[in-house]
């Protein structure tokens, strides 16, 4: 039996920080290298991913399915789900929990819609929201569009929309050079908050 993780995120009051503050701190923000692949891990879940740094993207994604979008309130919403079946390098605790049996289910306001032109299909809209997530031991926020990589080799994409933001520079040929780590949560504690969530 399959356990879900339910994770409902509110969304974020708007900064009362005025622009001119902002932009002064992004550019105050010293460059920082890494790799073109590094780890990942989304805020408020401990789920780690590997990230490809890619400067061939404008806007970042991440790996989801079972996208439905629905109404709250007046705003639009989106609910959608992240099966850890279809990338399989989570850390396993002592408990051994099967990684068949944790799926997590995340709502978010919807940011923006795009719409992917694919050579030999039908051209795709994707929803965007914005996340936080960790890399390198830092936090961030940028703009993930929602796509099923199930077939890709790396469940999260990192756009030039965030190295730009964020002053980052990449390594094309080495990989999880970050100096700092990320703290995370193996699968038993995923499924674990699954079950304290269902109480």
């Amino acid at each position: 039996m399959k356990l879900a993780v339910g994770l409902t995120f509110a969304a974020m009051l708007a900064s009362s920080v005025p622009v001119q503050a902002e932009d002064q701190q992004d550019q105050e923000r010293p460059p920082e290298s890494l790799g073109f692949v590094e780890w990942i891990v989304l805020q408020d879940t401990g789920l780690r991913l590997k990230a490809r740094l890619d400067t061939g993207a404008k806007t970042s994604s991440l790996h989801a399915v079972n996208i439905e979008p629905f109404e709250k309130g007046d705003e639009e919403w989106v609910s959608f789900q992240v099966p850890l079946a279809d990338h399989r390098d989570q850390e396993k605790g002592e408990n051994g929990t099967d990684v068949e049996n944790v799926i997590l289910e995340f709502e978010r306001p919807v940011d923006r819609t795009v719409r992917i032109k694919r050579k030999g299909a039908p051209s795709q809209r994707r929803y965007v929201v914005r996340m936080e997530f960790c890399i390198a031991g830092s936090t961030h926020e940028t703009e993930f569009s929602l796509a099923d990589r199930g077939r890709f080799s790396y469940p999260a994409l990192l756009g030039r929309r965030f190295m730009s933001d964020d002053n980052i520079l990449v390594t094309s040929s080495e990989s999880f050079m970050a100096e700092n780590e990320c703290e995370h949560n193996n699968l038993d504690e995923l499924a674990q908050n699954g079950k304290n969530l269902a109480k």
